[in-house]
Order: C-alpha cells, then sequence, then structure tokens
C-alpha cells in the first residue's frame, strides 16, 4: 500500500488539519516510509516468540492521591474565557445525528 495525496488530505480533514501543497508532500513521504518499515518488520518470523504485554516486571508504585493546591470557584473562572458569576461558558453543541434517530 503507497500513500498517495487523497489519503492524506482525508487524513488531514478527519485530524482538522490544514496541510500546505509542500506539507502534504512531506507527510506523503513520512508515511510511506512508515508504511515501509512496518513492511520490513512483517518479514520477521515471529512464530515462536510470546507477545510483550509489559516493557518491565515492575508493578506500578502507586502514591497516596493527596490534594497539594486548591484552587477557589472564582480564580477557577479567571482562567476561562467566558464566564458568568458560577459557570464557563462554553458554545451550544447540538448533535443532528442522534436527533434524528
Amino acid at each position: 500500500m503507497t500513500i498517495d495525496e487523497e489519503t492524506v488530505e482525508k487524513i488531514a480533514h478527519l485530524a482538522r488539519l490544514e496541510l500546505t501543497g509542500e506539507e502534504k508532500l512531506h507527510m506523503i513521504e513520512d508515511m510511506n516510509r512508515i508504511l515501509g518499515f512496518m513492511d520490513k518488520l512483517n518479514e520477521i518470523d515471529t512464530s515462536g516468540i510470546e507477545p510483550l504485554v509489559y516493557m518491565t516486571s515492575e508493578v506500578n508504585n502507586m502514591r497516596e492521591d493527596v490534594v497539594k493546591q486548591e484552587i477557589t470557584h472564582e480564580d477557577a473562572l479567571l482562567n476561562a474565557p467566558k464566564h458568568d458569576e458560577e459557570y464557563f461558558l462554553v458554545a451550544k453543541v447540538i448533535d443532528l445525528k442522534s436527533e434524528k434517530e
């Protein structure tokens, strides 16, 4: 499989990216190099090898969840681009697909 400009445009659209013509060419080269690398990996016989689930045998050392710094309601609202006295204000999002069902 090779990556062409149409495929890059589709992926860019799905990722909500705007690419210039030069960026598309670099993306095509990079993605084709990645696929070439994957083809090389597929040439290796891995029939007798167990899948790797964890990189090490170490067990996670979890620390106690302790609040280290509290932020007041008013301070949190100061970071919002739009807010009223109590809440963050965000744009209304309507999912038309779910309304049809």
